[in-house]
């Protein structure tokens, strides 16, 4: 029985149009639900990054990294185990005025990577960012409070080790 763990994907693309369509068709075509993902620009100019967080075993991340590379506007692809990266997301939390000035939640958000970003007659914004499980642990704390709205991020996440991407660039041009 292989074992399923959670793997962040690492995907620097260039910038075409319905790439996304074509990176997640990928992850469908096999049944692999994205837990999370994030796009953004990379260190290389003119490269974009995708990061894809799935649960799957090695030998799925293994054959997936090679189907992503399949795709000519896949420059390269990794994967990674959360012991290979630093990683973060980030949480916005509405909340109704009438817990504003409620000291449980003003000591909550001092232990945590959490604070009041926007504030305005009938409610008020707090921010969070951390770890997965950290996200989770402030939802939990403030669900008693009435959310208006909750909205996190996907997973960005930097390597432990070097990826040598732009030295793979330069060895392509």
């Amino acid at each position: 029985m292989e074992t399923i763990i959670n793997f962040t994907f690492s995907v620097y693309t260039e910038n075409n149009v319905g790439i996304l369509n074509r990176l997640s068709a990928i992850f469908l075509k096999r049944h692999i639900n994205i837990e999370s993902m994030a796009v953004s620009k990379s260190e290389i100019d003119n490269v974009h990054r995708f990061t894809f967080v799935v649960n799957i075993s090695e030998i799925q991340a293994y054959k997936l990294v090679g189907q992503l590379e399949k795709q000519i506007e896949v420059i390269r692809a990794f994967y990674h185990t959360k012991d290979e990266i630093i990683y973060h997301e980030t949480a916005l939390f509405k909340i109704s005025n009438v817990h504003l000035y409620d000291e449980k939640i003003q000591n909550k958000l001092k232990f945590r990577r959490a604070h009041i970003i926007s504030i305005t007659e009938r409610y008020f914004v707090i921010e969070a960012s951390g770890l997965k499980e950290d996200i989770d642990n402030m939802y939990d704390k403030l669900k008693p409070y009435g959310l208006l709205q909750f909205v996190r991020s996907g997973r960005i996440a930097i390597t432990k080790p070097k990826m040598a991407i732009s030295e793979l660039l330069q060895e392509i041009n």
